[in-house]
């Protein structure tokens, strides 16, 4: 993880950085995978367009206000906010170092460079008077921290009325509060769909938006009165405001909203909000409608995923579902967990979990693809040439397609991230992986070895520096999901020495071939995905 106060390899120049978001997490518990799948879609994407070389912001944080904190807190017999700092601490921020992201700042709700600019914004609306004082009545899900409609419930056991996401039986509540005016948005929302197609994504996601707005909006209740834990509302110390309208606000008070204009300059609108798709609503509604009531320009994507399931079911302490992160890590790396959750799911779809496939796709094309590349070119460097990489001769057929096809590699890899489909970028890339594994086989450098003639040895020389060559490209285009292995793989290339450091190679440069300079000393490092022992998930 960055350090909050640290700038970022790239955050210089007067251009619009790249700007991706988690979702701020709940700090009700410790965070298990499916918030650390969310947070590695997010930080490929950051590593990905800086490795694109622009400057990029990446922001996470926590969400410490609301009436779930506070009854975790209670039920743990400390107050909330000795609950959070214990949590964030402990759990939240080592998270982000066990799955290697590079945010460069971390919010969290409860820091008074939010709660002021929080009171600011909305103080700002109810003297617009976007806001009204009002009494509510419904369904509310202390889960989800929102009223729900009436059709939305599930029906449970003795006529108990049950949250659609949670399955936890609602409380009917009753409050004096105050109002956003959200039901004024219906149409600029709908016109800004229509015109602005990008702005929820996936698809399916988008037409479930458009939808509900269609039915039209309810004025929203920001405001808690019977409750102190959360932010208190500037004109009226008797309520704290809602903990949803707090929370929106981390996307710009952490980009200097109001107290850094540059930086608000620069960083705002955000490129890419990622949400799971539970909190679409939120994100695609309810800020927009804040935004626009604002006068602050909307970002440009929310990007709503689906669920990661186990058993068939939404990740969940309570269910006995949540699994740690670190207990994947432990047994296969930070790189191959990156790695799994990407490949083996297409982001914006429900995916599920299992360790039979994490260990399965392990080995097939991490350990036996990339891994036993890497070791097969090392070992037959040293063996032929002494460590050293030989100069290729003349290239022939099989080596100007294997170039053609890195270029094409890149090319499709570079679109896919773009479009947030993950798992076709790394398709793509394992597919190139094996298509060198399949040059080597073919070519067959160890036979042609036993010829001692120059041509013979001027042949070996053209399919080691090939294959060589094919796994700078990989290393560069791994580089922002694997990044030790990578940087692993580089330094067996001995790149660093003539290309420099692997962070700072174009992405563009990937696809350009013959950039690995002969006469590189190339060693045989440690495997870089070693054989494992199948895992105990008892």
């Amino acid at each position: 993880m960055v350090d909050a106060a640290t700038p970022s390899r790239k955050d210089a120049g007067d251009g619009k950085a790249f700007y991706v978001t988690t979702p701020i997490y709940y700090v009700n518990d410790a965070p298990h995978i499916g918030h650390a799948y969310t947070t590695v879609a997010a930080d490929v994407l950051a590593r990905w367009h800086r490795q694109r070389g622009e400057t990029v912001w990446f922001l996470t944080g926590t969400d410490e206000h609301g009436q779930k904190v506070m009854r975790s807190a209670e039920a743990n017999g400390v107050s909330p906010r000795a609950w959070a700092d214990r949590l964030v601490e402990t759990a939240w921020k080592p998270v982000l170092s066990t799955i290697d992201a590079s945010n460069d700042d971390f919010i969290r709700t409860t820091e008074t460079r939010h709660t002021e600019r929080v009171r600011e914004f909305w103080n700002h609306l109810y003297d617009a008077r976007q806001v009204y004082p009002g009494t509510y009545e419904g369904p509310y899900c202390v889960s989800c921290e929102e009223f729900k409609l009436p059709n939305e419930l599930l029906d449970g056991e003795d006529g108990a009325k049950l949250c659609p996401i949670h399955g936890r039986p609602v409380e009917m509540l009753s409050e004096t509060n105050y109002f956003f005016k959200l039901s004024a948005f219906t149409d600029k929302l709908l016109a800004y769909y229509e015109e602005h197609p990008e702005f929820v994504q996936p698809e399916s996601a988008r037409n479930e938006v458009v939808a509900f707005v269609k039915q039209g909006l309810q004025d929203l209740s920001i405001t808690r009165s019977t409750f102190n834990w959360g932010i208190p509302v500037p004109w009226d110390d008797d309520h704290v405001l809602y903990v949803w309208i707090d929370a929106l606000l981390n996307y710009v008070t952490a980009a200097g909203y109001r107290t850094d204009p540059l930086l608000f300059k620069r960083v705002w609108p955000a490129d890419v909000h990622l949400v799971g798709k539970d909190i679409l609503r939120f994100h695609a509604v309810i800020w927009p409608a804040m935004l626009m009531a604002a006068g602050l320009p909307l970002p440009r994507t929310v990007f709503a995923h689906g669920w990661l399931l186990v058993g068939g079911e939404k990740m969940s302490k309570t269910k006995l579902t949540g699994i740690a992160p670190s207990q994947i890590v432990d047994t296969f790396g930070s790189d191959a967990f990156r790695y799994y959750f990407l490949r083996a799911i297409q982001f914006g779809s429900d995916g599920s979990f299992s360790w039979e496939q994490i260990s399965a796709i392990y080995t097939s094309e991490l350990a036996n693809g990339l891994g036993n590349l890497a070791s097969r070119v090392a070992a037959m460097v040293g063996r032929y040439f002494g460590g050293t990489l030989p100069a290729p001769a003349a290239a022939g057929p099989a080596e100007t397609a294997l170039a053609e096809r890195l270029a094409e590699t890149v090319r499709i890899a570079d679109e896919a991230m773009g479009g947030l489909r993950f798992h076709e970028a790394l398709a793509a890339i394992d597919s190139f992986t094996d298509a060198v594994n399949g040059y080597l086989t073919e070519q067959e450098p160890w036979k042609v070895a036993k010829d001692d003639s120059p041509a013979a040895r001027d042949r070996v020389a053209t399919i080691l520096y090939t294959a060589a060559e094919s796994l700078r490209a990989i290393s560069v285009l791994h580089n922002p999901v694997m990044p030790k292995s990578a940087a692993a793989l580089w330094k067996e290339l001995g790149a660093a020495e003539t290309l420099g450091e692997l962070d700072l190679q174009p992405l563009t440069n990937a696809g350009r071939w013959g950039l690995l300079p002969p006469g590189s000393v190339i060693t045989k490092g440690e495997p870089l995905f070693p054989r494992i022992e199948e895992p105990d998930t008892k």
